[in-house]
């Protein structure tokens, strides 16, 4: 079947975000505005033409529609952080931390002594987004505190990056037409002696005071402690609790840091032969809490990830709150008088592993409840008052629904079911969800297939593996695909493919073995050995899926595991895009390289090089690079492309002046560019030559992007 516009213009269709005018899904996701302390909330639904409001009160079980919104009265400023009282507001001015008094304006500075690449307030300069940032008209983000509870005092960090690696990046054309700039970044690299450090402080808002931690500087390769809830205050505010790795994260340990004083003590610490991770999910929190006298401590000691008690005190080990073969994924509630926990786990619906239950189990172990006990997948999101939780139900083939339910697992008033059918008018047919076996033969593996737009069984389709290795974080989430940007599956399917996404041995989410198939072997980019056993499988009872047209697809991670799909699987991958890939480990971050290829491994991050296997490019691969990419640097592309020169291959080279990680304001050309060449190099047809309508940065993108 030819590809045609209307083809391009249903892809485009199926970008669906919140800048678009007109949902294609509508009530698929409640975003609730808290009021009343949490007891009730309203949120806004976009039916396509208008935003719908409807004010939400659980306890009498009631949805109510509203005209306008409740008032409240915004902070000053938006990059400020109010207090949880609402009487003070912390902000970043310079290198240093300033408070101010939200009812009569005062100001006043919190630091004094910050300075460049020592300041106050910011993460690692290398996930900073600064390119972003400056495209965006944002001087910088909000700061990265923490309020006490009590709204006196603010946990910080100075971040040191003073002997970190400079790195370079130059603007060739700025907006203003003037000679070319020079950007510089601190960026470590994997092996680097300097790594950016996070110095604990605790600053008094009213006294003026400065705390500075008694304890060595945490490392701080990635993202600031304080933003990944590694470090936070107690529920009555007596002390910060944090967590601490050495570089080769083989020992987690929770410390205890007063704040009056700035005395450090160990509360526990864990040891293993790989990485001790408190969640598997890099991005999320950590699945810790301190409670008044013992710790919910998350291990994965017997090889699931699940629930310790400890002692907090004496650090002794009192019991194993959960067990078996499935894994916890979220505490959401601790009731400490009735000793019952409450937590999101994986591995308990037996079609599907990743999906997440909600449960509850008595902290000495016993009287363990399903409390969404059905074969949906459950995000929740759990109220300030701690009185009831949202529950979004879904699959990848099933609408979400969404509710309010008490802690007994009832719905209190349901909200919205997700509506469809504008986005089935598309010629949009449900994904299908698949398990596979592994290249070894036994482990099951699973991912989702999506058919093309049109789809007929007794044709023949192209197809494309839409990858990304992980190990930090999975491809595939098991609920339903609230869609992208352009670089996912659905588009792909619309253009006439059949699109494969899956997580192969080395993902998380599951066992630690299973996430422990990747250590030291990021070379494998998440298992493309399982990529290509799923291919064939599925291909077996497929008839319409035509292996002797498959190509792959990939951003970031995925970019590199998309060019490293064509160096090491030619025969199986025919034609391959890879954006903003980290194609050399040698030099690139080391909060990625090291945590999953091990620290001190010169060798096996030199394997996980696509540069040094250039020569074995067999088919047609578009490398796609932002000029100036802050998060993975353009040289990772060049160097890929220098080699292959220098090997005679053939190649397309796409380097997008201005452009960062994720090419947000040229995306519809990037994107644009990549669909005409999976057209024409794995389709073998000439593209329409459509061009998709640019994306417009609006605020509700820009909300969409950083929450």
């Amino acid at each position: 079947m030819t590809t045609t516009p209307q083809d391009y213009q249903a892809a485009e269709q199926l970008l669906r975000r919140p800048a678009r005018p007109g949902e294609l899904v509508v009530g698929d996701r409640v975003r609730p505005q808290w009021i009343d302390d949490g007891a009730r909330f309203w949120y806004a639904v976009n039916d396509g033409t208008a935003h719908r409001m409807v004010m939400v009160d659980p306890a009498r079980g009631t949805s109510e529609p509203l005209t306008e919104p409740p008032a409240f009265t915004p902070p000053a400023n938006p990059l400020d952080v109010p207090s949880p009282d609402n009487k003070f507001a912390v902000s970043q001015r310079g290198h240093n931390l300033w408070a101010c008094s939200l009812t009569d304006g005062t100001e006043w500075a919190l630091t004094t002594d910050g300075e460049a690449d020592y300041q106050y307030g910011t993460g690692p300069a290398a996930t900073g987004n600064g390119t972003l940032l400056r495209k965006i008209g944002l001087p910088y983000l909000p700061p990265t505190v923490a309020w006490s509870p009590d709204s006196k005092k603010v946990l910080a960090h100075r971040t040191d990056e003073r002997a970190v690696r400079q790195t370079h990046l130059v603007e060739a054309r700025p907006a203003d037409g003037s000679a070319p700039v020079l950007h510089t970044q601190r960026y470590a690299y994997a092996g680097d002696e300097n790594l950016p450090r996070a110095e604990l402080v605790v600053l008094n808002v009213a006294e003026g005071t400065v705390v500075r931690a008694q304890a060595e500087p945490l490392l701080m390769p990635n993202l600031s402690p304080i933003a990944l809830k590694w470090a936070w205050w107690a529920a009555d505010g007596s002390a910060v609790y944090y967590l601490d790795r050495p570089r080769d994260l083989h020992t987690l340990t929770l410390h205890r840091l007063d704040p009056a004083t700035g005395e450090v003590t160990t509360v526990l610490s864990e040891t293993g032969d790989t990485r001790v991770e408190p969640n598997q999910f890099v991005f999320e929190p950590p699945i810790v809490q301190v409670l008044a006298d013992e710790v919910l401590w998350y291990s994965q000691r017997d090889d699931w990830g699940h629930l310790y008690r400890y002692d907090l005190h004496t650090g002794e080990l009192l019991g194993q709150v959960t067990s078996g073969q499935w894994a916890v994924r979220q505490i959401l509630r601790v009731d400490e008088a009735a000793r019952v926990v409450y937590f999101t786990a994986s591995g308990l619906v037996d079609e599907d592993p990743y999906r997440r239950t909600v449960c509850r189990v008595n902290l000495d172990g016993t009287g363990f409840t399903k409390l969404t006990d059905d074969e949906l997948d459950h995000v929740v999101t759990v109220s300030p008052s701690q009185q009831y939780f949202i529950d979004s139900a879904s699959t990848v083939d099933t609408p979400p629904v969404t509710s309010v339910r008490d802690w007994d697992g009832r719905v209190l008033v349901e909200l919205e079911r997700a509506d469809i059918s504008k986005l089935v008018a598309t010629g949009w047919t449900a994904p299908e969800r698949f398990r596979v076996k592994a290249a070894d033969g036994v482990t099951d593996i699973y991912g989702v297939l999506y058919r093309p737009r049109g789809f007929d069984a007794a044709e023949r389709y192209a197809v494309v593996d839409n990858v990304y290795p992980g190990p930090q974080v999975a491809r595939v989430a098991p609920c339903f695909d609230p869609g992208g940007m352009g670089l996912d599956a659905e588009p792909l399917a619309a253009l006439g493919f059949v699109v494969v996404a899956l997580d192969g041995r080395g993902t998380p989410g599951r066992s630690k073995s299973f996430h422990d198939a990747s250590y030291g072997r990021l070379a494998d980019a998440g298992n493309l050995e399982d990529h290509v056993a799923a291919l064939r499988q599925l291909a077996e009872t497929r008839p319409w899926m035509d292996l002797d047209r498959v190509g792959v697809f990939g951003h970031s991670g995925g970019g590199f595991a998309a060019a490293r799909a064509m160096l090491d699987f030619p025969e199986v991958y025919k034609a391959g895009v890879a954006l903003s890939g980290s194609h050399d480990a040698r030099h690139f971050n080391p909060g990625f390289v090291e945590a999953y290829d091990g620290a001190g491994d010169p060798a096996t991050w030199a394997r996980t090089s696509n540069v040094d296997l250039a020569d074995r490019l067999v088919g047609k691969l578009l490398l796609g690079h932002g000029e100036l990419d802050d998060q993975v640097h353009p040289d990772h592309t060049l160097r890929l492309a220098d080699r292959l020169v220098a090997a005679n291959k053939d190649f397309e080279l796409l380097l997008v002046p201005g452009a960062e990680h994720t090419f947000i304001d040229c995306l519809a050309y990037v994107r644009g560019r990549c669909w005409d060449f999976l057209v024409r190099e794995v389709k073998g047809e000439q593209p329409p030559g459509y061009r998709p309508e640019p994306i417009v940065i609006g605020p509700e993108l820009l909300a969409e992007m950083f929450s």
